[in-house]
């Protein structure tokens, strides 16, 4: 059975709200998503949701590694314009 958002969501806390408010402040219209091994089975939900609320923005899910915080996905600057790394871990948004 596939899960829905608010499903998943009371299991871990994506910060959705957050990372949309990000989004919107840095004006960003490509963006790459990128989950550890644990949470690769919701990604597709996740994008959905987000995309469902910034219908002009396009996102892309990273299939390659996420071993923690240091392991971010070489891309080329010009194709996106911002990178969000899920984690289970909790991090300070400068």
């Amino acid at each position: 059975m596939n899960k829905t958002f608010k499903e998943i969501s009371k299991e871990y806390d994506f910060e959705i709200d957050r990372i949309v408010g990000i989004i919107k402040k840095q004006k960003a219209k490509r963006v790459v998503l990128q989950f550890p091994d644990g949470l690769k089975p919701y990604a597709t939900i996740i994008c959905d949701e987000l995309s469902d609320m910034l219908q002009k923005v396009d996102f892309f899910i990273w299939g390659g590694s996420c071993f923690g915080g240091c392991d971010v996905p070489e891309v080329d600057e010009k194709d996106f314009d911002l990178i969000v790394q899920f984690g289970h871990s909790k991090w300070n948004y400068a």
